[in-house]
């Protein structure tokens, strides 16, 4: 009658180990979404960084910093790179000349160049690149156009946001164990 009772605590044991093992799918939805917590409070860290290195950043660049989840294994990543959906805006710059006043640019648009000033947040990612790498100096056929000193903030704020992202993952998985252990 002993064994019986020691056989039945050790397959419950069991039980509640396999059920805390990342092959139960309930346990691997659990982490990932503390995968996506983490990386979501990572990605607003960085957004923020990228809002104070702007002067001026009318079509709201800083929402380009994307985070993912991956579904395959367990992991994530947040970057500069462009988002598969773009966003477009009906944005238009200031006009500083008063009607009739001569000056300004009076060659017409391209259609390239309108539609990069119709982008908006999500999809300004490029803008967020060129300010974090820089760029060489630029010309025209018309001139000099200047260039882009890198500013290298996204290296040093993801390396530091996503180290505390770490950490609090393992805090939150330890939690989530001591949950399911109860």
């Amino acid at each position: 009658m002993a064994e019986n009772i020691e056989v039945d605590g050790f397959v419950k044991q069991r039980q509640e180990l396999e059920s805390l093992l990342m092959s139960n799918p309930q346990m691997e939805k659990k982490v990932q979404g503390l995968i996506r917590k983490v990386l979501l409070a990572a990605r607003r860290t960085i957004a923020n960084d990228a809002k104070g290195v702007m002067k001026s950043d009318p079509r709201k660049a800083y929402k380009a910093v994307k985070s993912a989840v991956y579904r395959q294994i367990l992991g994530g990543s947040v970057s500069i790179l462009n988002k598969r959906r773009g966003k477009f805006d009906s944005y238009e710059p200031p006009r500083t000349l008063q009607p009739g006043q001569r000056g300004g640019n009076r060659r017409p648009r391209s259609q390239r160049t309108d539609d990069l000033m119709h982008y908006a947040g999500e999809s300004r990612a490029f803008v967020l690149r060129f300010l974090n790498q820089g760029t060489t100096e630029r010309t025209t056929r018309f001139g000099a156009r200047g260039r882009i000193a890198p500013r290298n903030f996204f290296g040093t704020s993801s390396h530091t946001a996503m180290q505390k992202a770490a950490s609090e993952l393992t805090k939150l998985i330890d939690d989530l164990i001591k949950q399911e252990m109860k």
